[in-house]
């Protein structure tokens, strides 16, 4: 069976190798075949026992160039409205601090401290963590504060929300994630723009400046480093360009 999932794997002058994904399809229905020939007493022994189909190649995180992020946040408050003032430092906020989608939407104004330059966010399984905000994130979220939210929360009910709908209610994942969407649409971004790719841009544009590894696990939250690490992949390019640019026998 080993040597059956190794043929998979690498091919034959009548087969083409197949990927990690594909080889364990057919490896989960080679061993669903087995254990009906025991079941059914077609066969005594099943030759699949202990046998794991191949791990799946991770995906690696889908981050946008500079220019793009650059153009998706100035694309949201292009407009000048309050709506569009709101878009604008929900963006920036979720750009400049890596925050999830979920965890953006679920802030209340208490949350932000301007004077200090921090966010306190509440991630999976409640855990907060504080994390710096930037002066471009600062800057779009206290025009928001000051010159659109009180309007919006004017036509609701009161809410202790940072981010406030049309009617004055918290801001749903949904209609922030159409946010983004929408943004990404009229800036021209041709890439798939979801929440996560801020965040996964957040944490690569973060490594590729030089940023510890372990500093960007605090900052998005990772219980592991191990979750983090992967964003140390994107890099990988990056660093083959410096290497074959400056390192005199890299071409030899």
């Amino acid at each position: 069976m080993l040597d059956f999932l190794t043929a998979l794997r690498e091919g034959d002058s009548e087969h083409v190798a197949l990927s990690a994904t594909s080889a364990g399809r057919t490896v989960v229905a080679v061993r669903g075949f087995h254990k009906f020939a025991v079941k059914d007493g077609l066969a005594r022994l099943d030759p699949s026992v202990g046998v794991r189909p191949p791990s799946p190649a991770k995906r690696l995180p889908k981050a946008l160039a500079l220019g793009d992020v650059e153009a998706i946040l100035e694309a949201a408050g292009a407009a000048g409205t309050i709506l569009s003032m709101r878009d604008r430092a929900l963006l920036e906020l979720l750009y400049g601090t890596g925050a999830r989608i979920s965890e953006a939407v679920g802030l209340d104004v208490d949350d932000l401290d301007l004077t200090h330059g921090t966010v306190l966010l509440r991630g999976k399984g409640s855990k907060e963590r504080i994390v710096p905000v930037g002066r471009f994130a600062r800057e779009a979220v206290e025009a928001y504060l000051t010159r659109a939210r009180p309007d919006l929360a004017s036509t609701g009910k009161g809410t202790p929300a940072m981010f406030l709908n049309a009617r004055g209610g918290r801001l749903s994942r949904q209609s922030a994630w159409t946010v983004i969407v929408k943004s990404a649409e009229r800036a021209g971004v041709k890439a798939e723009v979801s929440p996560h790719t801020m965040r996964h841009s957040f944490a690569t544009h973060l490594l590729e400046g030089g940023a510890d590894v372990r500093v960007v696990q605090e900052l998005l939250g990772h219980a592991s480093v191990t979750t983090t690490q992967v964003y140390t992949l994107v890099t990988v390019d990056s660093l083959r360009e410096v290497y074959a640019a400056a390192h005199p026998r890299a071409l030899a």
